[in-house]
């Protein structure tokens, strides 16, 4: 266990570069491939994972700017806008397209090309949802890591209620009933809440923009604890979630390290270790010749519990020897 602050200004330097590669670079070096970035999101919610993949990708002996060019394409939020931003990449061409967060993102690829390797990286079952015909044998020309974020969350409830034992009522802040991510990932938490002997209450965010009703409703309902959701526009909107929480002063796991390195209590991700595997195992093996079809769609290798200290203290919390034996990283 390392008990530090990392060094968060540098990696936000490596990731707010993520724009600054002049798009007239493949004018000034015809030879040097282009890595697509496709995202649903935006770069000030994703400069961690950006900066871990050009790590990973460094890894694999492609530095951006020398010998290999990354073009990103943020959907911002509007998701009716990733068909064509695939489409922008695949027409540039692109060697490789990584399709990161939400299952649009590889929908839009997919839907935009069947021969230029696309590379997934999100919470979701590409076998479920029709990217590969297997994990092992994905066939086609898509592959990458999956996440299966909706196993994550039983684990987070249970590190939840080490930290927070005396929560008899925990909530579930979701995204809306309609979105695809609803059924698998409530149905998963409700069968670890009820193995635990918690009450499970699941409260939906219908707007990107209203957090303060869902917040209202967790603490009307008496919960002691809760669980923020997977789905990528929380990352957009990480800062409210945080100031609610802090304001209601409910003790809550979140689904990545920003969130605690920006005042959360907890996490418990893949987080950084995830955007290298993409960047060093998958776009690095691609560009060097690997067909899609023979790198295994894999879960991610290791799994981060990160914990704040003074968070925890603020909310007045206790945090058990044993849980903090077990963090891989404590903030101060």
């Amino acid at each position: 266990m390392a008990i530090h602050i990392r060094r968060r200004e540098f990696i936000l330097t490596l990731g707010g570069t993520a724009a600054a590669w002049p798009l007239t670079a493949r004018a000034q070096q015809p030879s040097v491939p282009v890595v697509g970035f496709l995202h649903p999101g935006s770069l000030a919610a994703n400069r961690y994972f950006v900066a871990a993949f050009r790590q990973g990708l460094a890894e694999a002996g492609f530095v951006e700017g020398r010998n290999v060019a990354i073009e990103f394409r943020w959907g911002n939020n509007q998701l009716g806008q990733l068909p064509a931003l695939a489409a922008d990449l695949v027409g540039l061409p692109a060697a490789v397209i990584v399709a990161a967060g939400a299952a649009s993102s590889p929908l839009a690829a997919k839907n935009a090309t069947s021969t230029i390797p696309i590379v997934l990286a999100g919470g979701i079952d590409p076998v479920k949802r029709g990217f590969v015909a297997s994990l092992n044998r994905p066939g086609g020309n898509v592959t990458g890591l999956t996440l299966l974020s909706m196993e994550l969350l039983g684990k987070r409830l249970e590190l939840l209620s080490q930290m927070v034992p005396q929560a008899t009522t925990v909530a579930y802040l979701s995204g809306p009933s309609s979105s695809l991510m609803f059924e698998e990932d409530t149905g998963e938490i409700l069968k670890a809440a009820q193995a635990l002997g918690r009450e499970f209450i699941v409260v939906e965010v219908r707007s990107p923009f209203d957090f303060e009703a869902p917040f209202a409703t967790i603490a009307q309902r008496g919960a002691g604890a809760l669980i923020v959701g997977t789905f990528p526009w929380f990352f957009e909107r990480r800062a409210q979630i945080l100031g609610l929480a802090a304001r209601h002063k409910i003790p809550a796991t979140y689904p990545g390290q920003s969130f605690v390195y920006e005042g959360g209590l907890m996490s418990y991700s893949a987080g950084r270790d995830a955007a290298r595997q993409i960047g060093f195992q998958y776009v690095g093996q691609l560009l060097k010749g690997v067909k899609p079809s023979d790198l295994p769609v894999q879960q991610p290798t290791k799994f981060e519990l990160v914990i704040n200290l003074k968070t925890a203290k603020a909310l007045g919390l206790d945090v058990p020897p044993l849980l903090l034996a077990r963090a891989d990283e404590v903030i101060e």
